[in-house]
């Protein structure tokens, strides 16, 4: 067996991405699996439902996750591994993999119930979100080759593989930077959408510059809470010049509300219940909007944004049924955040983050095309290593914000029912993009040639 051999089984599992472990003899399924720690490693391996287990002792609270995982062998047969799962830990914090050989047939018991030194355990992506272990003994061609190949992109406690047409392709960082480069130099771009590989359509509104960017990376605009990129998840922010990074808003995600009574009651009824009348006279329309700041009571909505089971001084989550909150002056919960679904959201599409910085112009003399053109920065923001904590800790300090975009619109005359439309929206201004992550760097992409 040799790498070449298990690349080519990857491949016809439809895996893009491999990441390997060499795993220590604490590594095993008495003592569990050590996948890192912090909570990076819900960035790069798809999951199911988080679910939170808190015994009413911080110390023991923890979450878990199943996956969707086999084993493979040499022969590139498949054998189910159903009770897979990850630990999270929040009081290390750190991840361990375990459930990886109950009730599974034919799974390499031999290799992983033992203590072992320097195994290679492999785990492929599927472009289906399951999971494809292999593991190779510490003295196999396998292992052997691994150590000779070229330096591999470093993901936490893994190295990471990824694929073409079974080759590997080492850097894709390197891609993300020649694209933008060649974005950067066309200047002054149309602003645009792409809703298929074949129909792309002029963009006019206001939100146009992510969607012009995506565009030119061959990225639909699907609303997927997926990155965008070859894993990279690619942001734009408007800055008045491309000398300077100027601090304005960046939308960090897009999440509804997981309970309270915005989940119980719908949008409809939240927003007659918290939301105002139209600021612009609009009658037959309701909004309810503006920046909500930790602990900050909100003029119009009255609604103050609060964060439970999260201890600022750690830095640590200590209640795995946590929540970031919206609450009335009668303490009624509005709506709310769980941490399970913030950890899923978040993680799952900021591994790795690129922020361009964009200009933007009328183009209403210019193209009968759009109304709006759009122009992209050469210094771009990549940001990577990052996890729930992170983005609770500046919601605390007031960093990021809840800035909605809920509107209800009431039925007039000669036209269809009433219309409501949701964006629950979280910021950051651009001057805080480093706080988010453990690794910051700051690119020239013309230097980059």
């Amino acid at each position: 067996m040799t790498i070449k051999t298990l690349l080519k089984i990857y491949g016809d599992l439809d895996c893009s991405k491999i990441y390997v472990k060499r795993l220590a003899a604490n590594d095993n399924s008495k003592n569990q699996v050590y996948f890192g720690g912090s909570f990076d490693i819900l960035n790069i391996l798809p999951i199911k439902e988080i679910t939170a287990h808190d015994p009413g002792d911080w110390k023991r609270t923890r979450f878990k996750t199943q996956l969707d995982f086999s084993w493979v062998n040499e022969q590139g047969e498949i054998n189910i591994a159903p009770e897979a799962q990850l630990i999270l830990y929040p009081k290390y914090p750190e991840v361990r993999f375990s459930g990886f050989l109950k009730r599974s047939h034919n799974a390499p018991s031999d290799l992983m119930a033992n203590r072992i030194e320097n195994r290679l355990l492999f785990l492929g992506i599927s472009n289906k979100e399951k999971i494809i272990g292999f593991v190779a003994a510490p003295d196999s061609q396998i292992s052997r080759e691994f150590d000779e190949l070229p330096a591999l992109n470093e993901v936490g406690v893994f190295k990471e593989i990824t694929l073409s047409n079974d080759e590997i392709q080492l850097n894709t960082k390197e891609q993300l930077i020649t694209e933008l480069r060649r974005i950067h130099q066309l200047g002054w771009i149309d602003s645009k959408r792409l809703k298929s590989a074949d129909v792309l359509l002029p963009c006019n509104n206001t939100n146009c510059g992510g969607y012009t960017l995506e565009a030119e990376l061959g990225v639909y605009s699907n609303g997927i809470a997926e990155p965008d990129f070859l894993g990279w998840e690619v942001k734009q922010f408007a800055v008045r010049n491309f000398k300077t990074f100027s601090a304005k808003p960046v939308s960090l995600m897009d999440h509804s509300p997981s309970h309270g009574f915005f989940a119980e009651n719908g949008a409809e009824a939240f927003i007659k219940k918290y939301g105002y009348a139209d600021k612009m006279g609009r009658e037959s329309r309701f909004n309810f909007g503006g920046t909500h700041k930790y602990n900050i009571k909100h003029k119009l909505t009255n609604l103050k944004l609060i964060v439970e089971g999260f201890d600022i001084g750690t830095g640590k989550i200590i209640n795995s049924d946590g929540f970031i909150g919206l609450i009335d002056a009668n303490d009624n919960m509005a709506a709310s955040w769980s941490f399970s679904s913030l950890i899923k959201h978040w993680n799952k599409k900021h591994s790795k983050a690129c922020y361009v910085p964009s200009l933007k112009r009328d183009n209403t003399k210019q193209s009968p095309f759009s109304k709006l053109q759009y122009s992209f920065g050469n210094k771009i923001i990549l940001g990577t290593t990052t996890d729930i904590t992170l983005f609770l800790k500046q919601v605390y300090l007031g960093n990021i914000y809840y800035d909605p975009g809920i509107k209800l619109e009431l039925a007039i005359e000669g036209e269809r029912g009433q219309k409501t439309k949701t964006r629950s929206l979280f910021r950051i201004n651009s001057s805080n993009l480093s706080s988010l992550y453990k690794e910051n760097e700051i690119i020239d992409v013309n230097n980059c040639v």
